[in-house]
């Protein structure tokens, strides 16, 4: 293969920057040849916008037209899975947006499907390709953190106004969008905390709904996790505050290190504090020399187009080797489908054996009794510079 015909659908916020980073030509290699959205409008934002790219109101007939090889899935999230499966059983390969989907159960069916179909599956983790981030995990699977006791992330920098939960009739409500802060704004972060740390073994949170706005699904999270080796962390994120705080925090064996305004910073012990505590005989309130270490991460983070370029090398070079393959979209959700269980259960939602079906019974009663109406209006904005 020498050239990928790439395909969009949804030409939503999201999907409309990728198509214009591909018609742009951000993606060498990357063509794109079909756009499909339900919207009138946005099929006519198509037509006015990508010369010679053929515009779908229909997925299915989309997918059967034979002018793709790959399709990203753009569109609002409960529909990820079941037309990601179909662009499968069209002998596509896919990019799925994030979240993988709503809820697992519908997350697990999407990887079985794509394992069959043999074709390439990635999922949009734009956050992996962060220089900053892909240095913290080569120190990680280094050991140069040692164990890691304990993790706090704050990450609140995702305000948004009542304007924005009302700015498309899918936003914000249990029925079309399957949740709030951690379905829509947090899937990159829940991504990288498992990437990074691994998926915990037990999940305890509070959770407020509506907190700040006039919605019904969460704007406001506290997470305690708990791993099998002791480390422990916690997880706080809300839409509600400007101008928030994005704050990594690791505490570990040799020291701790910190992630904030995309800069590393080690306070390294010069030895473990294990090793310090099992010789230390003299001094009742000593510790380690710690020296302040500022770690360069190097490279440009490119962020969208530089997962859309590692799909596309993957697709002309045969190695289906991926930063973000898509079946690995089931360990964030499973995180942010377990934080909302335990808050719905006022009890610990566990990770290896997470209640799939329960989960889900929970979330269509939820359904079942929102009584939220939205307004038929639609914004689009740019969001090409955005996460």
């Amino acid at each position: 293969m020498e050239q990928v015909r790439f395909g969009i659908v949804g030409l939503g916020n999201m999907g409309t920057a990728h198509a214009h980073n591909v018609f742009d030509g951000a993606v060498p290699k990357l063509k794109l040849t079909a756009i499909c959205d339900i919207a009138e409008g946005r099929r006519a934002y198509a037509k006015e916008q990508f010369s010679g790219v053929s515009v779908f109101q229909d997925a299915d007939e989309m997918f059967q037209s034979g002018l793709l090889d790959a399709v990203i899935i753009a569109t609002p999230h409960y529909s990820h899975p079941e037309l990601a499966i179909k662009a499968f059983h069209s002998g596509l390969n896919v990019i799925c947006e994030k979240p993988a989907g709503v809820y697992t159960e519908q997350v697990l069916k999407m990887n079985e499907e794509a394992e069959k179909s043999g074709k390439l599956f990635g999922i949009m983790y734009n956050q992996r390709m962060n220089p900053v981030y892909q240095q913290l995990r080569k120190m990680i699977q280094n050991g140069e953190l040692g164990h890691i006791k304990r993790v706090n992330w704050i990450i609140t920098t995702w305000y948004r106004p009542q304007l924005y939960h009302d700015s498309c009739t899918w936003r914000s409500t249990w029925k079309t969008e399957g949740g709030g802060a951690l379905i829509n704004q947090n899937p990159h972060q829940l991504d990288l905390w498992q990437w990074l740390f691994g998926m915990p073994n037990r999940i305890m949170s509070h959770v407020s709904f509506g907190k700040y706005y006039d919605i019904e699904v969460e704007d406001d999270v506290t997470a305690y996790m708990e791993y099998d080796n002791g480390t422990t962390g916690v997880y706080i994120t809300s839409t509600g505050e400007t101008p928030g705080t994005n704050r990594l925090e690791i505490a570990c064996d040799m020291g701790r290190v910190v992630v904030e305004n995309n800069q590393i910073v080690f306070d390294r012990n010069t030895v473990s504090e294990r090793e310090f505590n099992a010789n230390n005989h003299t001094e009742v309130f000593g510790r380690p020399e710690c020296w302040k270490c500022e770690v360069p991460a190097h490279g440009e983070d490119t962020a969208h187009v530089g997962i859309l370029r590692d799909f596309t090398r993957a697709l002309i070079t045969g190695d289906h080797t991926l930063v973000a393959p898509g079946y690995e979209g089931i360990r964030g959700l499973t995180i942010s489908n377990a934080i909302h269980y335990s808050a719905w259960t006022g009890d610990w939602a566990g990770i290896k054996d997470f209640p799939h079906e329960d989960f889900k019974r929970i979330l269509d009663e939820k359904i079942a009794a929102s009584t939220v109406v939205k307004k038929e209006i639609q914004i689009t904005t740019n969001t090409r510079n955005s996460y």
